[in-house]
């Protein structure tokens, strides 16, 4: 069993940045999961935000972040990172970490094995 923790959210004003974090305990050691940010605004669906490889050698973003969002990780400290820089009000939402044993770090939400409960980020226009 994997637990995953966010930390990071809050409020900010368009344009500007926030730093999510997402701390994993338990289970395999953390290099032997890939991972992955997804995000659900209140009344839609859930949304894939980047996903990175076990190494970290790798990552995959929508075109919606783009060159806004940096995903990176630090497997000595077993910790997951978005950078979101230029932060527009359409970013807000609810913020999830996720890892999957398997090894995918694509968009579909079913190759993820465990869930954080989420952290909230809000932008004002």
């Amino acid at each position: 069993q994997v637990h995953l923790v966010e930390s990071g959210g809050g409020l900010v004003q368009a344009g500007g940045s926030l730093r999510l974090s997402c701390a994993a305990s338990g289970g395999r050691t953390f290099s032997s999961y890939s991972m992955g940010w997804f995000r659900q605004a209140p009344g839609k669906e859930r949304e894939f935000v980047s996903g990175i490889s076990r190494s970290g050698g790798h990552q995959y973003y929508p075109d919606s972040v783009k060159g806004r969002f940096t995903i990176s990780r630090d497997n000595a400290k077993n910790t997951l990172y978005l950078q979101m820089n230029s932060l527009k009000p359409e970013d807000t939402a609810v913020y999830y970490c996720a890892c999957s044993i398997s090894g995918a770090y694509g968009r579909s939400d079913s190759s993820y094995d465990y869930w954080g409960q989420g952290t909230q980020v809000t932008v004002s226009s």
